[in-house]
């Protein structure tokens, strides 16, 4: 196995989205397309480390079932290290819906029962020898999202595996946001939130991301890095407040708009960049990801 730049571990699904031209409330049905494309938080931002150019390894599970077969394949060509995941005999992959109009995100299920299921054993490759072992913890970036569960993060954080680790952390949506609580304090942890998700973990309301970021900060997070939409976003690490605001753009889908922030941005830091320019590649690719002009 070649070496990885990075460790994704997470989610690894299909999602299956449904988008229409038209704004929609509840009840609408309404004439639009139906795609499934390979998603999930890990898998979304090891996407977009990808077409950075790094080599991203994905720590997830996926079933022995056609979709997963399908997923992992698919997974493999698009350049990210597959003989990581762990293949369940007996839980099926994965999977999110989402609908999308022209106002943006209606509705959304993850259903992410396998990988909370399978637990810790999705972190075999870090204590096997594959990719290090606990006499010798991988040292390199690591991004964690928070469809995995408060006791397995909360392991995570305490675990002598990840001594070593630059932990980027994500909260997969607002709907789990509270579960990077267990990372609260973590002496390497990134968390990369929106304003809504930084209020959730902080039990406080914003005003804008850069008072998000400081608020994080204050709760013990080592560093935020805080986005609000087409409004300023914003990082803080220790008493360092830095913004930058998104180029402005027609938003025509939404879902995987954070994964590609923050892989930018890991990208961007991992290949030198200053944090200033960073900051700005990583809203840049955001923006392009909502606008439609990067892949899916």
């Amino acid at each position: 196995m070649t070496t990885p730049d990075i460790l994704c571990i997470g989610s690894v699904l299909w999602d299956i989205i449904g988008r229409a031209p038209s704004a929609m409330r509840v009840g609408s049905d309404v004439p639009g397309r139906i795609t499934r494309i390979p998603g999930g938080v890990a898998m979304n931002i090891a996407m977009t480390l990808a077409r950075f150019g790094l080599r991203p390894a994905l720590l997830s599970t996926v079933g022995r079932d056609a979709e997963g077969a399908d997923l992992a394949r698919e997974a493999a060509r698009l350049g990210l290290e597959t003989g990581t995941l762990y293949r369940s005999e007996d839980l099926p992959t994965d999977s999110y819906m989402a609908i999308e109009g022209a106002n943006g995100l209606i509705a959304a299920i993850a259903d992410a029962h396998s990988l909370e299921q399978v637990g810790d054993k999705i972190l075999r490759p870090l204590a096997d020898g594959r990719l290090a072992s606990e006499a010798a913890p991988w040292a390199g970036p690591v991004a964690l999202d928070g469809n995995l569960t408060p006791d397995l993060l909360a392991r995570i954080a305490a675990s002598p595996l990840f001594r070593a680790a630059d932990l980027r952390v994500a909260p997969a949506s607002p709907g789990k946001a509270e579960r990077l609580l267990a990372l609260v304090g973590h002496p390497s942890a990134t968390f990369y939130v929106n304003r809504e998700e930084a209020g959730l973990i902080c039990r406080s309301g914003f005003e804008d991301a850069a008072a998000a970021a400081r608020g994080l900060v204050a709760r013990g997070v080592n560093r935020a890095l805080v986005t609000d939409g087409g409004d300023m976003a914003a990082e803080a690490h220790g008493d360092t407040l830095r913004r930058a605001r998104p180029p402005a753009v027609l938003v025509t889908r939404v879902t995987g708009a954070g994964d590609t922030f923050m892989a930018a941005h890991i990208a961007s830091e991992v290949q030198g960049m200053a944090p200033e320019a960073a900051l700005a590649r990583a809203l840049e690719a955001a923006a392009a990801h909502v606008s439609g002009e990067s892949p899916q």
